[in-house]
């Protein structure tokens, strides 16, 4: 498997992004627990204060920085929670946290997708090892059955991930890992995206709430509640937003939150996306 592509050594803008969270680090602006772990939303947002947004990560691939999720991120993967099997090689792990907005508050419905390489640092093009997408329950939380990531070079560990709230924009970023020898060389590695890890048996518990940039405060009502006919048959490709009705399988839905279909996610198979009746 090719490397994934990194800035070249000649970029001043690596070594400047490098040295700015490294100081970041230092000066202590990545909010720590006591232990010596990393604080999570759900304890920080007791303060009363807007939440930070979980920052965007750069995956480093040259000059089109706004392609962030890197070369070897592939849509349309299966919905699940677990990407391993009884047989899975590598050392299991298990992430799992929470999405708010900025005022502290859950997002259910929230779509997750994740992607990574397997134990031996090789990601699948050909098919969805290692990949899948999930939603928050309505208590905001998620949680992730797969292996610790393997390396390869120009990288350290880290776990790919969309996050999107409904009817919001889609955060592209990346997880870390605490205390990897490479997080000190790898010039995409922020340590506001470290998890917070510790070993459980024969494997690895992370941790991560994830803060997206989105508006909680109160909403006005519509004025004219939403009385539509079902609009068409559901067809993949189509955007559709909150409030729209289809027919599929001979059954009506209603849209709950703002996504752009595709095949796999017909009404039936996502209620997070679609509501019968």
């Amino acid at each position: 498997m090719t490397p994934e592509p990194t800035e070249g050594p000649g970029d001043d803008r690596r070594i400047s992004r490098k040295t700015l969270l490294k100081a970041a680090l230092v000066a202590g602006t990545v909010p720590l627990l006591a232990g010596g772990g990393v604080a999570l939303a759900r304890d920080t947002g007791t303060s009363g204060r807007p939440l930070a947004p979980t920052p965007n990560c750069d995956d480093g691939d040259g000059p089109t920085h706004e392609q962030i999720e890197g070369p070897y991120f592939k849509p349309n993967s299966p919905l699940r929670t677990s990407l391993v099997t009884a047989g899975t090689p590598g050392v299991p792990l298990t992430v799992s946290g929470y999405v708010f907005g900025r005022s502290c508050k859950p997002v259910p419905g929230a779509l997750l997708d994740f992607w990574q390489a397997d134990t031996n640092g090789a990601y699948d093009m050909s098919g969805f090892a290692f990949r899948g997408h999930q939603f928050t329950d309505q208590a905001g939380a998620f949680s992730l059955t797969t292996i610790v990531p393997g390396l390869y070079p120009g990288r350290t560990r880290h776990i790919h991930v969309k996050v999107q709230a409904p009817g919001s924009g889609i955060l592209t970023t990346q997880l870390y890992f605490p205390d990897e020898p490479r997080n000190n060389t790898d010039s995409i590695f922020d340590p506001a995206l470290l998890m917070s890890v510790r070993d459980i048996g024969s494997g690895r518990q992370g941790t991560f709430d994830f803060v997206l940039d989105v508006d909680q405060g109160p909403t006005v009502p519509p004025t004219d509640p939403p009385t539509d006919p079902p609009g068409s048959t559901w067809a993949a490709g189509t955007l559709y937003s909150a409030g729209d009705r289809v027919t599929y399988g001979g059954a009506t839905y209603r849209c709950l939150q703002a996504h752009s279909a595709m095949a796999g996610w017909e009404p039936p198979n996502v209620p997070a996306l679609w509501e019968r009746g």
